[in-house]
């Protein structure tokens, strides 16, 4: 989903990417910036989005906007970057009870981290479940699918499970599937509900099950 056009030039990938500032103050701006953002999402949607309400909330020029964040892109694809990040690390802190649990406990202790995440995070779903905004977003969040997948492949041979050496990487696809999901429970009920996470834990499980040599034995 593309959201408002503020221009009838091509977003080039510069204009889409968030210019860090390097001095404390510039930086205190930049980061008030992005929690109007945040709040400004949660009001009014994308639809709603745009670099002079954030000026006009802020009390800022929209120039001063400008010199961090050259197009409404540039906004939300730092707020996707800074969300996919959360979402790994809390996966990634999950990883020592996934440890000691029967594979398919595993599995469904996973997805309900991911499910806590984006419901816990409604700008995240805004964001990543709602659509990607540009190529950039996008390729950010397939960046984090593979590392959650490639991650999640560790995690399986440490339990004694192996799985085909990609391609294609079965490990990467799983996460695929379970997002995939989530974007529809959202789509369809504007949160991730429990007969979705269901769904998703049984997904993922049925789906490695056709290439996890051990899974009988770790069952």
């Amino acid at each position: 989903m593309r959201p408002m056009s503020t221009t009838t030039s091509p977003i080039t990938p510069l204009d889409s990417v968030a210019r860090q500032p390097q001095q404390q103050r510039a930086r205190d701006r930049f980061e008030k910036v992005l929690e109007a953002a945040e709040d400004l999402l949660l009001e009014k949607g994308m639809s709603g989005f745009s670099i002079p309400e954030l000026a006009t909330r802020l009390d800022m020029t929209r120039a001063s906007i400008y010199k961090f964040f050259p197009t409404p892109y540039a906004v939300l694809n730092e707020l996707t970057r800074r969300y996919l990040d959360k979402l790994e690390r809390e996966l990634i802190a999950a990883a020592p009870r996934i440890m000691t649990e029967p594979w398919a406990e595993a599995i469904d202790t996973l997805v309900t981290a991911g499910v806590n995440f984006y419901n816990n995070h409604r700008v995240a779903c805004i964001l990543i479940l709602g659509g990607s905004t540009t190529d950039e977003s996008y390729q950010a969040l397939q960046m984090t699918i593979d590392r959650l997948g490639r991650y999640g492949r560790e995690l399986l041979v440490a339990r004694g499970i192996q799985l085909p050496e990609p391609p294609p990487d079965v490990a990467v696809m799983a996460a695929e599937i379970v997002t995939t999901t989530y974007r529809l429970s959202y789509y369809l009920h504007g949160e991730i509900t429990e007969a979705y996470r269901a769904e998703a834990a049984y997904a993922m499980q049925a789906y490695l099950s056709r290439y996890a040599t051990e899974i009988q034995t770790q069952a």
